[in-house]
């Protein structure tokens, strides 16, 4: 896997994810965390990318708790949820529908205590395995919160984030129903169930204070060419959406999957 260069979930779920997160951290550098106090910080998408995606939601909570010999080990995260804005204005204009399936999600981790104050031989090898398998594993449950099914890995790697850490990362696969009534030019409508292929990017690292796991899903067709196979014969998808809707919106759904893939990734290594 060559990721590119530097430039909503159930509780049970996101403990998932965090604990994995949490248990990465500790194999990270000893003696690197220190001793924060009070709430954990949200984490911070530092690409200007960011100002065509609007936060959906959010959360903070402890969600990892272990015992290591005689030390217990808390983790606490801070997440924050994002949606692509014009797709998911396209798809309210034209279904009624709310929320959409280009997503983007950033979380940091904070351990407490610190490392250095863990005991010795806590089998990091084995724990670098139970953290992968529990990000992906949870990943998968948050894109199906978004209505992303099927989620499976596609490749696996390493990439370079732009604070210099490395990160692993992962490309999955998926599936987005598109379900809804599209109006047409005549006033009636047709009825749209059509399966929407999907690519998601995710990436876990150690930033040498916190954990940080960011990660992101997209179609991997436009939008307009899955609704135009399920309209009638001879009438054009965009041309509907532009008449019913706009040319901004038919335009957002027409975009080129490339452009999802280039904002998610520069998105996720953005993290701090």
């Amino acid at each position: 896997m060559e990721p590119r260069p530097a430039d909503r979930s159930t509780t049970t779920t996101r403990r998932r994810l965090l604990a994995g997160a949490g248990s990465l951290g500790l194999l990270g550098l000893a003696g690197c965390l220190g001793a924060r106090e009070g709430p954990v910080p949200e984490p911070t998408v530092t690409s200007d990318r960011i100002e065509d995606w609007r936060q959906i939601d959010k959360s903070r909570s402890t969600v990892f708790e272990q015992s290591y010999g005689p030390v217990t080990v808390q983790a606490r995260e801070r997440t924050l949820i994002y949606e692509y804005v014009d797709v998911a204005e396209a798809l309210a204009a034209t279904f009624d529908a709310s929320g959409s399936p280009v997503v983007f999600f950033a979380t940091r981790i904070d351990l407490r205590p610190a490392i250095d104050q863990l005991p010795a031989g806590v089998g990091r090898d084995r724990l670098m395995e139970e953290v992968e398998g529990a990000a992906v594993d949870a990943f998968r449950a948050q894109l199906r919160d978004s209505g992303i099914e099927n989620v499976e890995v596609a490749d696996e790697g390493t990439t370079t984030v732009r604070s210099g850490h490395t990160a692993t990362a992962w490309r999955l696969a998926g599936e987005f129903a598109l379900d809804g009534e599209f109006p047409l030019p005549d006033g009636s409508t047709e009825s749209v169930s059509e399966t929407v292929e999907m690519e998601s990017r995710l990436g876990v690292w150690h930033d040498g204070t916190d954990v940080i796991v960011a990660g992101g899903a997209y179609p991997t067709d436009p939008l307009i060419e899955v609704i135009g196979e399920a309209l009638p014969n001879l009438v054009d998808a965009e041309t509907v959406v532009t008449e019913l809707a706009d040319a901004e919106t038919a335009e957002a759904l027409a975009t080129d999957p490339a452009a999802f893939d280039e904002d998610v990734s520069q998105l996720l290594i953005s993290v701090e």
